[in-house]
């Protein structure tokens, strides 16, 4: 091991656990530091708290008489937190959150100094809209864009700042985040479901789309992350030979989460509780140094807000314990990459699970209909939902034996799967007394106890149902969620929209009853989506050929994968639902494919640097070493020295030849890496990147990896996966 590796081992190993002092009660400390319903009613007026509460559940605008009143009372309230400055804490189109902050200090016309903030500030802000990516809805000359407050998000206090979740849109109206669309897509499901559930209970009033994420992530020590520059600059490593000991012994999952780790997840949990983030499941995930942090399910744009937050909360969290949190989707070659599983479902006002099944026929119903009906939107698509989970880290995890492949199918299990086909083996048209008995007794009548058994998940399925919920494991975990939330929720909406017209039709023109309507309908979709489900092996080749058969996508990289984005299809759906129109679908498909090449550029330019710099080095130290021991072995047994040393000429040959080769990898990837940059059209620089350059960074680690093996230990510079992996 070199001395440098040594060192940095060593002050690892003396680093001791830190603790916060004082335990709390979770209960206790829960939403202290959120503007929530308690604090409001404490800090601002009967009339404002009642406007807010209109805005929140019937989207009324908040005049600016009220907006001053609330401004007032919030800016109380986060003063007694603590806080000196606010911002409004937006999510733009680069995958992260974003923020500006301003002192609450002003100077009166008197000149004396006040803490001032009032309506205006509160509802709105301009921050430079040119600086964020834009996909060509804004010019570099047209800076202006403007954050709104989205009261349906409550305010919080994260250090000395009020942080103000708001949506953040161009000067001429264009969505520039991902919250816009988001919120559009739970408004057009609200409406969508609410009409289906009425069918079933009259009182419905509205249905919230829920979200629970399951948050993936590698923890390691900044000193073993600042001394790997692939680590540092692009949050994966681009070289390093596999570890002896991987994950092959299942040994770390849910295991005995290390003493450090510890410290770490009581502080940041937390921290957690005091925003409102409520976490409950922690554990170690499957591969060396991976966890895995879970909440109680939410709405979905909370939801979606908390896991933007969180991420942050972590990477703060971490430097305290001199930690560096890994959100890559593949950080490590030969083990797990890291997800962020989305656990989706519907629930109404009044608190049902439109997804769970109930008691009775009737619920059990109505319960079929939410879930064929999602059968079907997936169906319709598929391609769509896989656009949503497309990036340059998850083109290296999907389909990794570690994650669902980058074929979107559905999981619903044996027993559901039985349901589905005596569903579609019901008669046509108006049912007989008989029938109508024997389909609520035989069918519908017995999906609570068929689903006692139907609890598993196939790892291996993007979309699965587990239960009272489906999970979409293909999201990856350093997403925003709320893209392929935005997905999900507006193609549910748009299959539901259809399903009723469809039913009102049967029961006006037809003169079916509701009942038979439905089930005419859903037996029509259970067919027609079919091809869909699939409850094998994900992973096998076998399903590559027949999902091929079938006709559904299997697009691996992110070029292939955002095609869909500009279809008919897709653009007449986002117009329809009204979520996304044409130059923001546009903008967003040049954004990803931008972000793609950019990302597979700086890996390139890293990847030349450490194997030119570091590893040809190396190479040649130790290339000088043989040399000598050769060169002595002459000296000493003359011509018999061929024989003694036929293993070290055999091993300079092969590093005269690796170092060659390495060059001569790293001429072409920089040649194709600068013909890719200067390609104008946005899907053909992404290919470039992609189907090029990425190759040779392939190739290039290949070779580099093999000199990590012959390379003596004490010479080879670069931290190995076995210490990146085992070292607390």
């Amino acid at each position: 091991m070199s001395s440098v590796r040594f060192e940095i081992l060593r002050e690892i190993y003396n680093k001791k656990p830190i603790f916060v002092d004082k335990i709390e009660r979770r209960s206790k400390i829960f939403g202290e530091n959120v503007f929530n319903d308690a604090a409001m009613r404490q800090y601002v007026s009967e009339g404002a708290y009642q406007t807010i509460k209109y805005a929140i559940e019937f989207g009324r605008k908040i005049d600016r008489k009220q907006a001053d009143h609330i401004a007032t009372g919030m800016k109380n309230w986060a003063i007694s937190k603590g806080a000196t400055h606010y911002t409004h804490w937006f999510q733009p189109l680069t995958g992260t959150t974003a923020e500006k902050h301003d002192a609450f200090f002003n100077i009166a016309d008197d000149q004396v100094p006040v803490d001032k903030f009032d309506g205006a500030q509160l509802v709105q802000q301009e921050p430079d809209a040119s600086s964020f990516p834009s996909g060509g809805l804004r010019n570099t000359f047209e800076a202006r864009g403007y954050t709104a407050w989205d009261p349906t998000s409550p305010a919080f206090v994260f250090g000395s700042t009020l942080c103000i979740p708001t949506i953040f849109v161009s000067y001429t109206g264009e969505a520039l985040d991902t919250k816009t669309p988001l919120l559009k897509a739970l408004n057009a499901m609200d409406e969508a479901a609410t009409e289906v559930a009425r069918y079933f209970d009259k009182n419905v009033n509205s249905v919230n789309a829920t979200l629970g994420w399951e948050q993936e992530f590698f923890l390691l020590d900044k000193l073993l992350v600042n001394a790997r520059p692939d680590l540092l600059l692009s949050g994966r490593t681009l070289l390093g030979h596999v570890a002896v000991k991987g994950q092959q012994l299942d040994d770390h999952y849910f295991g005995s989460i290390p003493d450090r780790v510890i410290g770490f997840m009581r502080e940041l949990e937390i921290e957690c509780m005091r925003l409102g983030i409520p976490v409950k499941t922690r554990h170690n995930e499957v591969a060396p140094n991976q966890f895995e942090l879970a909440p109680i399910h939410e709405e979905a744009n909370k939801a979606v807000d908390h896991n933007s937050l969180i991420m942050d909360v972590m990477d703060k969290i971490a430097n305290k314990h001199q930690f560096k949190v890994l959100f890559h989707e593949k950080p490590f070659e030969g083990i797990n990459g890291s997800g962020k599983h989305n656990n989706w479902s519907l629930t109404t006002d009044g608190g049902v699970n439109l997804l769970s099944p109930g008691s009775t026929p009737m619920k059990n119903l109505q319960f079929l209909t939410f879930f064929i009906n999602t059968i079907k939107a997936v169906h319709d698509y598929e391609e769509l939902m896989r656009s949503s989970v497309a990036s340059a880290g998850n083109d290296l995890r999907l389909g990794a034996n570690e994650a669902p492949p980058a074929i979107i199918s559905v999981f619903i299990g044996d027993q559901l799967t039985k349901v589905l086909d005596e569903l579609e083996g019901v008669s046509k048209g108006k049912l007989s007394p008989q029938e109508k008995t024997e389909l609520k007794l035989n069918v519908i009548g017995k999906i609570p106890d068929v689903l006692l058994d139907n609890t598993d998940s196939n790892r291996t399925s993007a979309f699965a149902f587990t239960g009272s919920k489906f999970e979409f494991r293909a999201v990856g975990a350093k997403f925003n969620c709320g893209t392929p939330m935005m997905v999900l929720n507006t193609i549910v909406a748009k299959q539901l929209s259809d399903f009723k017209k469809e039913v009102d039709s049967l029961i006006e023109k037809k003169g079916l009853k509701k009942d038979e309507a439905i089930f005419n309908i859903l037996r029509e979709y259970i067919k027609a989506s079919k091809k869909i489900r699939f409850e094998g092996d994900g992973y096998s080749i076998d399903w590559e050929k027949e999902a091929k058969r079938r006709g559904l996508s299997h697009h691996k990289t992110v070029p292939d994968a955002l095609k869909v984005l500009l279809s008919k299809k897709t653009i007449a759906l986002f117009k329809e639902m009204k979520v996304l129109n044409e130059e923001e679908i546009y903008a967003r498909y040049e954004i990803e494919l931008a972000d793609y090449a950019k990302k597979i550029h700086i890996e390139s330019k890293i990847l030349f640097d450490m194997a030119h710099n570091t590893v040809i080095p190396a190479a040649i130290r130790f290339q000088n070493l043989l040399i000598e021991n050769v060169q002595g072995l002459k000296e000493v047994f003359g011509a018999s020295y061929r024989d003694l040393g036929a293993e070290q000429l055999n091993m300079i040959e092969q590093l005269a030849n690796s170092i060659k080769e390495i060059r001569k990898k790293l001429h072409l990837m920089t040649m194709e890496a600068e013909k890719a940059s200067k390609i104008s059209d946005a899907k053909k620089r992404a290919e470039a990147y992609g189907y090029r350059v990425r190759e040779y960074t392939k190739q290039i680690r290949e070779l580099c990896d093999n000199l990590e093996v012959l390379i003596a230990d004490d010479m080879w510079p670069l931290l190995k996966f076995r210490e990146l992996l085992y070292s607390r």
